[in-house]
């Protein structure tokens, strides 16, 4: 692999639609609401969040080969330190670029958005570093999807809500809880995969606590969670109703996941999850115009 797919695979790009999702909703929501959009404070909120995004995913590269936790067994995606092709340090580096990417944006949006935006800001950027690092990662333990929910979903969607209008909602609530719950989603395919791994290294995720019908239900139930919100939403007039058919993708994923045994063939569902996350928000934001 040339030096560029190398670091391309550990950024995980099929996951980066993640962090593009809130922020193109809670500014799609202010533009609808508003009937205009700053453009700037946008397009900076969506380097900041994509750059978050990925400093998490190199520190829990690094991270993960250091301890141990990514070994031959690994049934996910092969990872860029743990198959030789970077060194922990030069991908822990690469994270700190990252990060320090987020925060010189992150000043600039601060400028544009006040205090709020600067507390959200170096909140995410410790949860980044501690998802994986510190003595306590949150990715080993059962507040993963919490995690997940809060920082890919409420708080993004919520904060580029806010650096639009200077204000929270009740829309941008439930539409940030909408996209969190399917990231959460996305986390609990990815740990119900390695919930074997996991319990070998020692990892408390979620998946390893539950039975396994367990995490299949957790999964149902987040995927299915945003269509009851996003009624909410059309009730009082803030979307159109189109959106709702894409219940019918979510009922599909919701099959596969009973569906497909446990092994390398759950990599094609985390990667539809996200996929659907993606489509999800880009309909919802043009059914707020629609």
């Amino acid at each position: 692999m040339s030096g560029l797919s190398v670091w391309l695979s550990a950024l995980r790009p099929k996951t980066l639609g993640l962090s593009v999702s809130p922020v193109l909703v809670g500014s799609c929501l202010a533009w609808s609401e508003q009937g205009e959009l700053q453009v700037l404070p946008a397009l900076a909120a969506l380097l900041a969040a994509m750059c978050i995004q990925a400093g998490t995913n190199l520190h829990n590269d690094a991270v993960d080969t250091l301890k141990g936790t990514d070994t031959d067994d690994r049934l996910g995606p092969p990872r860029a330190t743990a198959q030789g092709w970077l060194t922990p340090e030069s991908v822990q580096r690469g994270a700190l670029v990252a990060f320090g990417c987020a925060f010189t944006l992150g000043i600039y949006l601060v400028a544009a958005g006040g205090w709020p935006i600067l507390l959200l800001g170096l909140v995410s950027l410790v949860a980044g570093a501690a998802y994986s690092g510190g003595p306590w990662p949150i990715s080993a333990s059962p507040l993963g999807e919490l995690f997940v929910f809060v920082f890919f979903g409420l708080g993004a969607t919520v904060g580029s809500y806010y650096l639009q209008t200077g204000q929270a909602s009740m829309p941008a609530l439930l539409s940030g809880s909408m996209l969190g719950f399917i990231a959460a989603a996305v986390l609990v395919v990815n740990n119900y995969r390695d919930r074997q791994t996991d319990a070998v290294a020692g990892r408390r995720t979620l998946a390893v606590l539950l039975p396994p019908r367990g995490s299949q239900w957790e999964y149902a139930l987040l995927l299915l969670a945003p269509f009851v919100l996003l009624c909410q939403l059309w009730a009082i007039g803030v979307v159109s109703c189109w959106p709702f058919l894409l219940v019918v993708v979510a009922i599909y994923l919701i099959f596969r996941m009973f569906t497909l045994p446990v092994g390398k063939v759950l990599n094609q569902l985390l990667a539809s999850t996200a996929r659907f996350q993606l489509v999800f928000s880009l309909a919802f934001s043009a059914a707020l115009f629609l």
